[in-house]
C-alpha cells in the first residue's frame, strides 16, 4: 500500500483534528467520559498518534495517562486498581498509552506475572469493562499492528537519531527476539477480550500517516457527539489609561536574548 502523501495527510488531519475540538466541546457539555486504549507492538506508531489527537485539545479536559512499572506496594493491589485511579469524570476524556493489557502482553511474555495472575486477568478484564460500559463510559480499544520488518526499521531509526535515542529501550530490543512470543500473547488477548461490548478495532500501522488517519476518522465515527454551540466572545474596549508606569527593565532579570544571536 502506497504512503499517503503528505499534503493529502496534513489537510484530513486539520479537518479531522476540528472534529476532535467539537468532540470535546460535546464531552464537555454533557458530562460524557471517554476512554480510549492505543496498544499495539513497540514503535508500532501509538505515541505519535496520541500526540495528533490531543494537539488542540485542553489537556484539562483530554488527559493522556503512560505508567510507570507498578511500585511493590501497587503489586498487592487489586490489578485494575491502578487503572480504575485514571478513569474519566464527567465531561473528561482519557487516553491511555499502553493500559491494563499490559499482563496480558509484556507481563505475560517477560514472566513479569505468575501464571494464576495472568489467567485471573483473561477471567476478568471482560468483566471489568463490561462494568465500565455499563456505568456509562465510552470505552474505545485501538491495537497497533505493524510487520516485524517496520518494527526492526523503525528501531534502527531511533537508534541513530539522538532526539529519539530515548525511546529505544531495553524492553524494545527484547521485543525483537521474542516477536512471536508476542504474537501468541496478542493472540490469546484477542480470544478472550474482543467483546461485543468492547471489541478490539485493529489499525494498520506499517504507514503511520495513514494510521493517524485511520484511528482518528474511526473514533469520530464511533462517537454519539454533535457539535455544540459557543458562546459568543466580544472583547471590550481597552480602558484609557490611569497613569500606570511599567516598571523599568533594568530593576528585572531577562531571559537573554539568544535569538538574536542567531541573526
Amino acid at each position: 500500500m502506497a504512503k499517503l502523501e503528505r499534503e493529502r495527510y496534513e489537510a484530513e488531519l486539520e479537518r479531522l483534528q476540528l472534529e476532535l475540538v467539537k468532540v470535546q466541546e460535546w464531552v464537555k457539555s454533557t458530562g460524557a467520559r471517554v476512554v480510549v486504549l492505543f496498544e499495539g507492538r513497540d514503535a508500532a506508531g501509538k505515541g505519535g498518534t496520541i500526540k495528533r489527537v490531543t494537539e488542540f485539545l485542553n489537556p484539562r479536559v483530554a488527559r493522556i495517562v503512560a505508567l510507570p512499572a507498578p511500585t511493590e506496594r501497587q503489586r498487592t493491589r487489586w490489578y485494575f486498581q491502578r487503572y480504575v485511579e485514571h478513569l474519566p469524570a464527567a465531561g473528561e476524556i482519557v487516553l491511555f498509552d499502553r493500559s491494563w493489557y499490559n499482563r496480558a502482553g509484556v507481563e505475560r511474555v517477560m514472566n513479569f506475572c505468575t501464571e494464576t495472575e495472568y489467567l485471573r486477568f483473561l477471567h476478568q478484564c471482560p468483566i471489568f469493562e463490561r462494568l465500565l460500559v455499563e456505568d456509562g463510559i465510552l470505552l474505545r480499544k485501538y491495537w497497533f499492528s505493524v510487520s516485524d520488518h517496520e518494527q526492526e526499521r523503525r528501531f534502527r531509526a531511533r537508534l541513530k537519531d539522538p532526539m529519539r535515542r530515548w525511546k529505544l529501550s531495553p524492553m524494545d530490543v527484547e521485543s525483537i527476539s521474542r516477536w512471536e512470543d508476542y504474537s501468541r500473547a496478542k493472540d490469546q488477548m484477542f480470544l478472550h477480550t474482543d467483546i461485543g461490548e468492547a471489541p478490539w478495532y485493529v489499525v494498520d500501522a506499517e504507514d503511520k500517516r495513514r494510521a493517524r488517519i485511520n484511528m482518528i476518522a474511526h473514533l469520530l465515527a464511533s462517537l454519539p457527539y454533535t457539535e455544540v454551540e459557543q458562546p459568543r466572545i466580544k472583547l471590550p474596549k481597552r480602558p484609557e489609561s490611569t497613569g500606570y508606569q511599567r516598571t523599568p527593565r533594568e530593576m528585572q532579570t531577562e531571559v537573554p536574548d539568544h535569538a538574536g544571536r542567531l541573526q
